[in-house]
C-alpha cells in the first residue's frame, strides 16, 4: 500500500504542535531531531539549535504526521493553512525517480532527487497546481 502522510512547518513551535496532536490523536513519536543534532553543514546557526529538524508521529493505524520547525530565515516564508507538504513513501529508487519525475513534470523543483544524511533517497518538488511535494525512498546498504 503507498502511504501519502502530510508533513507539516512551523516557525519555532514544532514541538508544542506534536504534543498537541499526541494527545488528541495518540500514538507515538518514533523519531524526533533538532537543528543541533544535523552534520554541521547542515545546520543553521545557534538561534536554530533548539528546534525540531525532524518529527514523526506515527498514529494507530500507521499513518504518520510528520513536521519540523523552519529556520529562521525562512520564517517569513510560511503562511499558516498552508504550511504543509505532501510526503510520498515509495518502495524503490525506480518508483521513487518514476514518481518524483512525473510530479515535478510542468512543476518547479526546489530539490532535485538525491541522497541524503539520513540514508535516503529524497527530493521537493511544487506540481502544476501549486500543491507541495517530498519523495522519499530508504536506501539499502548498498545503494547509498
Amino acid at each position: 500500500m503507498v502511504k501519502i502522510n502530510p508533513y507539516l512547518n512551523f516557525k519555532g513551535n514544532c514541538e508544542e504542535v506534536f504534543n498537541f496532536y499526541k494527545s488528541v490523536f495518540g500514538g507515538e513519536f518514533n523519531f524526533i531531531q533538532r537543528f543541533k543534532d544535523t552534520p554541521p553543514e547542515y545546520q543553521s546557526g545557534p538561534e536554530d539549535a533548539e528546534k525540531v529538524m525532524h518529527v514523526a508521529l506515527v498514529l494507530d493505524d500507521g499513518s504518520m504526521i510528520m513536521g519540523s520547525d523552519v529556520p529562521s530565515s525562512m520564517e517569513k516564508d510560511i503562511v499558516e493553512g498552508s504550511n504543509f507538504t505532501l510526503s510520498y513513501s515509495a518502495k524503490s529508487v525506480d518508483e521513487a525517480n518514476k514518481i518524483f519525475d512525473l510530479i515535478s513534470s510542468a512543476g518547479k523543483v526546489s530539490m532535485p532527487m538525491q541522497k541524503t544524511f539520513w540514508g535516503s533517497l529524497f527530493g521537493m518538488t511544487t506540481d502544476k497546481f501549486g500543491i507541495n511535494w517530498m519523495v522519499d525512498c530508504p536506501l539499502k546498504e548498498n545503494e547509498y
